[in-house]
Parts: structure tokens; sequence; C-alpha cells
């Protein structure tokens, strides 16, 4: 996932879009209209965040578990009955699709409800102490207990989920959050935060900070963190991981997802699948197809269809309910894509489809031949940019798909059991989708990477779990 939450990415090449008055103006990606805007916090304010934040901890601490379920349950309804709404909010200042946009607000709704559920299931359990020599009189259990205060940190491309993922699972553990997101899409977190605090949570449980990476380091870095929770590019969280010091750390810092297409594999879905996985919200997912790996006896019939799927898609107004593919968040982001395309084609790759750029519209890009050490083929494109290479063998699939030192998730479609479960044993990543592309995923799964730089798990129980701490209690009937 690109760098761009501690520090906002210029939309016009300058720095951050302030007003002078200490504002961050929010911009609509298609149009470049300003939409909205939010107060810029500075690094001087962190004493007031903080002092805030204790009182949120302690607050939170208070609210039984019954509570902490029916706000969550209460603010998943606002957020279904007011769905359309919020779908809106996210076309205006990421550039989804409505269609996608759409699909987002259903997936918070299902995030908030099962963080719900987690607050009333999630409690300990019982320790079977009395099942060891020497403790037969003693019996026992452990709770789960808040951290406190959790610092979290979100990206642009899912601008309410995202979002949803942190706070849900935070507000369950009965934990207080200091939330930063991303200074280009700060208005779904807000309107989140405020349905929250309409369905009952005090106001004090969340602290909302907009700004640039001074007060993001002076937060990270306060010792009242117990937490941070940060979804985002590779060097911030490199960053993150020095600042922050003794406290835990929750990182998703993106993905090259291979998919690989076997011989025996239905190629209509295939291609259909691995269209969509490589080209939703513009490519800027963090598990979007990015390197698609097919066996040479299908190639041929696999780039054709592709690329006359790829062609067919419709680039343009994500307001419109037949475009396929939006803006990219910035023209900035936009160029950047074309200048990874061009410098795989400037050493050999070969333009099949797309490349065309138009402010922060990038068309859909399919090229093949794209050479193994060029930044396309080794870095996160995150970007409407996918590579075919024919393989010659399973092996050579699973040894190509796994020469990135990063992984999130990864996917292969075959007809045969035995090599979709040798593909799941030896593909290293967080997630193995079969017979679907590298960008499935449920909200209650495990969510995470493996190799470099991965840490922690999403997915609303495995965060819940991330965000609390266990509490052990013995007692020993012998002294009474």
């Amino acid at each position: 996932m690109t760098d761009t939450t501690l520090a906002a990415l210029p939309r016009t090449g300058s720095d951050t879009d302030t007003d002078g008055q200490g504002f961050v103006a929010v911009h609509n990606p298609y149009t470049g209209e300003v939409i909205g805007s939010v107060c810029a916090t500075t690094a001087e304010s962190v004493d007031e965040i903080m002092a805030r934040a204790r009182r949120g901890r302690a607050t939170a601490r208070a609210l039984s578990r019954a509570a902490r379920a029916a706000v969550l349950d209460r603010a998943a309804r606002l957020v279904a009955e007011r769905a359309e709404s919020f779908a809106r909010l996210i076309v205006a200042e990421a550039g989804k699709t409505i269609t996608q946009a759409r699909k987002e607000a259903a997936r918070a709704v299902n995030t908030l409800a099962l963080s719900a559920a987690e607050a009333r299931r999630n409690a300990g359990e019982v320790v079977p102490f009395d099942a060891y020599e020497g403790s037969e009189d003693r019996h026992g259990w452990f709770t789960r207990e808040p951290l406190g205060i959790i610092a979290a940190i979100t990206p642009y491309n899912d601008p309410l989920n995202l979002v949803a993922h942190k706070l849900g699972p935070a507000v369950a553990g009965g934990n207080a959050v200091i939330l930063k997101p991303s200074d280009l899409t700060p208005l779904s977190a807000l309107r989140l935060v405020d349905t929250l605090v309409e369905a009952g949570l005090p106001d004090e449980v969340i602290t909302v900070v907009n700004g640039g990476a001074d007060v993001g380091a002076a937060i990270v870095a306060a010792p009242e963190v117990r937490m941070v929770s940060f979804t985002g590019g590779f060097a911030t969280g490199e960053a993150i991981a020095r600042q922050a010091g003794l406290k835990k750390l929750a990182m998703d810092l993106g993905g090259n997802a291979p998919v690989l297409v076997l011989a025996d594999a239905d190629l209509d879905l295939a291609v259909a699948a691995c269209v969509s996985g490589a080209f939703w919200a513009a490519g800027q997912n963090c598990i979007g197809t990015q390197r698609i790996l097919i066996a040479q006896e299908v190639y041929e019939e696999f780039r054709t269809a592709f690329v006359a799927r790829t062609r067919a898609l419709r680039t343009g107004d994500p307001r419109d309910e037949h475009t396929d593919v939006g803006p990219m968040i910035t023209s900035m982001a936009a160029r950047a894509a074309k200048a990874k395309a061009d410098e795989a084609i400037a050493r050999g790759a070969v333009l099949l489809c797309g490349n065309d750029l138009d402010g922060s519209l990038y068309g859909p890009t399919v090229l093949e031949g794209v050479p193994a050490d060029s930044a396309l083929w080794q870095q996160e494109a995150f970007a409407p940019l996918v590579a075919l290479q024919p393989v010659g063998s399973f092996e050579e699939a699973v040894a190509r798909a796994n020469e990135i030192d990063f992984s999130l998730h990864a996917g292969v479609f075959t007809s045969d059991l035995d090599h979709a479960m040798a593909a799941a044993r030896r593909l290293e990543a967080g997630g193995v989708m079969v017979n679907d592309s590298s960008d499935y995923r449920f909200d209650a799964m495990p969510f995470g990477g493996f190799k470099y730089g991965s840490m922690g798990r999403e997915g609303v129980r495995f965060a819940y779990e991330d965000m609390t701490q266990p509490k052990v209690v013995c007692v020993n009937r012998a002294g009474g």
C-alpha cells in the first residue's frame, strides 16, 4: 500500500492542501473540486489529545460488554439505514465507483455487527488448573482486558470499512482510540465516528486527529499509547516501528499479489475474477491481483480473453452507474502508475492494452514480459496495472509467486484438488484463495501478510484479540 497516511500525498505536486488557517481541504479525485475540509492537528496539541484519550480510556473501561455490543449493533443499523449516503461520500472523497462504494458500506455494516458479537462472545475461558498434579485444589479462568489507548492509522483506499476494522474491535474490547484517517479521505471516518457517538458511545472514547507526519509521530511515540494499528506503506511502517518504543504493533503493509492459472482451470471463471481483482477500486487495493502466472498450455487463450474483457471496462465518472473504473486518488498517483508501466516497457515489457492517462484517470493496463527485477514486478503497484507471465510448470509458478519479499494474498485457479492443496501449502501468503482472485476478503477471516514487515492480523476476532490482553485469576480452595 502506498505511503500516504502520516503525510498526505500532495494533489498538485505541492505541499498538503491547506487554507492557511489550519484546515486541510478534501478534494474530489475525479472533479478536483473541494468537497470539505478538516481541522489540521499539530504536534503541539498532543498533550491535549493524550489528556482526552486518558479520559476516554477510563470511560471505555467502565462500559460493560453489553453496553459496548449495544453501541456497535446500533451503529451497524444506522450505517445500514444510511448506506447510500455513506456510499456517495466514499465516491466523492475516494473516487470509488458507486457500485464499489455501496459494497464497502455494506461491508462496514458487517464489520460493526461482527464487532458487537465479539464483545459478547470473546470474554475469556476456564483454565483447568486441577488437571495438573499439585494444582488439584485450584480453579480459575482468564478474561480478556482492554489494552487502554490504541492509535489507529488508516489509508485512503477503503475510507469507511478499514476505519470500521480499527474502531469496531477496539470498542468491543473496551479501549479508547486515537484515530488518524488519511488526510485525503477523512470525511467517511468522521461520519462513522459521529454515528458511533449517536449510537451511544461516549464521545471521548474516540479522538480524531488530522495532520501530517509530525502529529502522527508524536502520537505513535506517546508511552500511554499501548498499541499502534496501522494500514499503509512500508516506509511509513518502518518509521512507526522506529518511533513507537515498547508497544504492540499491528501492520498491514501491502502486497504484490500473484494468481496462478493452471492448465486445468476454468478459464472463463479465471479471466472474470482476475479482471475484477486487478482493476477493482482502480487497482488501489492491497490484495489486488498484480502478477498472473499462467500455464503455457492455456496462455494464449487466457491472454486473448483477459485483454478483451479489460478493453471492455468503462473508465470515467465514478458517480455513473455504468462506470467500471474510476479515478486514482490523485493525478500524481496516476502519473506514478504510468511511470511504472513506462519503465517496464522501456526495459522490454510488451503493452497489451491501456497505459492511457487523463488527469487522475489511468486506464486499466495489461503488460506481458515484465522483467523480474523491474519495479512493476518487485513492488506493489497500487494501481490498475497487471502483468501476465507464462510458466512452464506448477513448480515454476509457485517459485515465481514466492520470489517477492512480502505477501498478503495469493490465488490459484484449478479443477484439481491435489493442485489446490499443494498451492495452499506452498504459496507464502497470508491467504490463499482457490478459484478466486487474490482480492477476495471476508471481514471475519484473519487478514494479514507473510514475510517482511508482517505483524498482527485484522479480521474482527483477530484484531479484537490483538487489542485485548489476558488476565488470569486463580483461586486456591486450600486457603479457605
